[in-house]
């Protein structure tokens, strides 16, 4: 299967490209010089030089407390360019997968969010993706909602704990926040075998199981760690949401029910062995301390 994945050099697009490719797959992965989602003639012209089987919609703006600030570049890119991919892929008669987020709630909830849940984003940035996640099914493609999504490299939650644990005897981490964290690698797995799935639906949730809080998650990535190298945090002191303002508001509950992805064979790991994994590689190619 020939996969275009928009947004190819963020952390989810490459993770499409290594799992892909080692399924077998050829995985075009163009930076946005290349293929820019908010131009319909870069559109057109990635899609026509591609030839793609299948598109996995990767690209976005993800800096959620600037998009509060920065609303109108949000906008244009989770919404008006998920937009103008979904339709140019609707022409062509080319599936499209379109990765959305958990802030398209607003966290209030008891339990688990399904996908008949009714959305209600209480950020610029979740506005930005529930408007993006209209333009998609809209348009006939399929959305696939995440949460809290790491890999070892470049910026992600478990990057950022594994420096400051380098750096400071105290870390203070949210521990009122609860959610799924999702490996990149998982998540792009879950997405190549929902595609072979012909008949699927418009919308479903995947996650790694296993619902945490910011504290938790960060606990279980200094633990890990420590079995590789020692670290100079001696202690991971919870606090509340309160405790941390932000631009943006967080929902206090973003575990998504994965269900109707579980339905069609496609079961999430447990996050711990992903980040296992990532620990591993992360450590181990640094060498000894």
């Amino acid at each position: 299967m020939k996969v275009l994945v928009t947004g190819g050099h963020g952390q989810l697009g490459r993770a499409v490209v290594r799992r892909g490719t080692v399924a077998g797959h050829t995985v075009a992965s163009p930076d946005i010089g290349e293929l820019d989602i908010c131009s319909e003639a870069s559109v057109a012209a990635g899609l026509a030089s591609a030839q793609p089987d299948l598109v996995i919609n990767a690209a976005a703006y993800t800096a959620v407390d600037k998009a509060e600030s920065e609303s109108e570049r949000a906008f244009a890119i989770n919404r008006d360019g998920a937009g103008i991919l979904a339709r140019a892929c609707a022409e062509r008669g080319t599936p499209l997968l379109h990765v959305s987020t958990d802030y398209v709630f607003d966290g209030t909830k008891t339990g688990p969010y399904t996908e008949d849940d009714p959305i209600a984003p209480t950020s610029a940035y979740g506005t930005s993706k529930a408007a993006g996640e209209a333009e998609v099914q809209r348009a006939g493609g399929t959305v696939v909602r995440t949460s809290w999504l790491f890999e070892g490299k470049g910026p992600s939650f478990v990057h950022t704990m594994l420096r400051l644990a380098n750096e400071r005897p105290l870390m203070k981490v949210v521990a009122d926040q609860h959610g799924c964290p999702t490996w990149a690698d998982d998540l792009a797995d879950g997405l190549l075998a929902l595609a072979a799935h012909k008949d699927r639906g418009s919308l479903y949730h995947y996650c790694n199981d296993g619902a945490t809080t910011w504290h938790a998650f960060a606990s279980a990535i200094i633990e890990l760690a420590r079995t590789h190298r020692p670290l100079a945090v001696e202690r991971i002191e919870p606090i509340a949401t309160a405790d941390y303002p932000t631009p943006a508001k967080r929902p206090a509950n973003s575990v998504l029910d994965t269900s109707r992805i579980r339905a069609l064979g496609i079961v999430p790991p447990h996050w711990r062995t992903g980040l296992a994994q990532v620990i591993a590689q992360e450590l181990g190619s640094q060498g000894p301390a």
